[in-house]
């Protein structure tokens, strides 16, 4: 049997040294090592041999595998240093390389992040909700009346089910006071929908960010104080900002907000950018049955509440004339924010 093995292992080493290319070397593997290979079958005859020679057999085996298993890898790494070298033949090195184009974010999510990290130093927590909601979370709660334009389906888009898709985030706050016992600080960014006509100001899906705050004593003051904060951090400690009486069927008093938009070679013109004001206390009364406790009582708590389109901010920002650039993924506009 000694005679045997080293028979195998001069041949498999013959076979190694004569393959020439991966699949004739893989053939020699198996025809020597595999599960019927010739080394393997000659170890299966150990059981036969007395108790004397299996220890001598066994290292000529042990041996034979060790070599044979040694010249593989040999003869496969100068296989694979031959196929560099052939790949690499006449490259000329001296060939400028390619430069890479870095990636980047977004503006918008560059608009977003910013807008929130703002609003975490001034102690607002993210909170978020379903996009797919009920008219209760969307409008009634929101102390908003059956009539209103924003129920229509002209406006809002709606399900054979009865639900809808959110027309602001304003239903993460409702959907937060259900859930949370006051104190409460959010914000929530995210998707809203309507059936707007999309031009260079307008699109069906926009972004958005809301935010509320509700405690025993929240006042206007707190609510201009904030706000203020927010647009001088994001556009310059220069930036005017200027409060409007307005109305909203789920703040009283209500506000819109401008900032003076300074354009290089235009007049400064107002702009406006949010919407805000006190919560109603009609709202607080919705939550309060939601909730079937008085945690949310107008004589026990007051609040204000804010939303914001990203969209219209980014383009503030970066002098974006047209919104549909937002969602058009030109790599050519892309690249400018990279």
């Amino acid at each position: 049997m000694q005679d045997e093995i080293q028979e195998i292992e001069a041949a498999a080493l013959a076979a190694i040294k004569s393959a020439r290319d991966e699949q004739e070397l893989d053939g020699a593997r198996v025809a020597f090592l595999g599960k019927k290979g010739r080394l393997t079958g000659a170890s299966a005859g150990m059981k036969n041999l007395s108790k004397e020679d299996k220890p001598v057999i066994g290292q000529l085996l042990n041996a034979a595998r060790s070599a044979i298993t040694a010249a593989l890898d040999a003869k496969r790494a100068g296989l694979q240093d031959a196929a560099d070298r052939a790949a690499l033949a006449g490259l000329d090195l001296t060939l400028p390389g390619r430069p890479a184009h870095p990636g980047g974010l977004h503006p918008l999510t560059r608009l977003r992040d910013r807008a929130v990290q703002i609003c975490r130093r001034l102690g607002f927590a993210l909170a978020e909700g379903p996009e797919i909601e009920t008219e209760f979370h969307c409008f009634d709660a929101l102390n908003t009346p059956p009539e209103h334009p924003a129920r229509n389906e002209k406006d809002t888009f709606y399900f054979d089910s009865g639900k809808l898709l959110r027309t602001h985030t304003s239903t993460v706050q409702i959907r937060t006071m259900e859930g949370e016992a006051p104190p409460v600080r959010i914000i929530a960014p995210g998707s809203a929908y309507r059936r707007d006509e999309i031009d260079a100001t307008h699109l069906s899906v926009f972004n958005q960010l809301e935010g509320l705050y509700v405690d025993t004593d929240v006042n206007v003051g707190d609510l201009k104080g904030t706000l203020e904060f927010f647009y001088r951090a994001l556009f310059g400690e220069d930036t005017e900002v200027r409060f409007r009486p307005h109305f909203f069927p789920f703040t009283e008093p209500s506000f819109e907000i401008d900032i003076k938009l300074h354009v290089k070679g235009q007049a400064p013109k107002w702009i406006e950018v949010a919407g805000c004001g006190m919560v109603d206390p009609a709202v607080f009364e919705s939550i309060c049955a939601s909730r079937g406790d008085d945690a949310y009582h107008p004589d026990k708590v007051t609040g204000f509440a804010f939303g914001m389109g990203l969209d219209r901010l980014a383009m503030i920002q970066w002098g974006i004339r047209d919104i549909r650039l937002l969602i058009e993924n030109d790599a050519r506009f892309l690249r400018q924010f990279a």
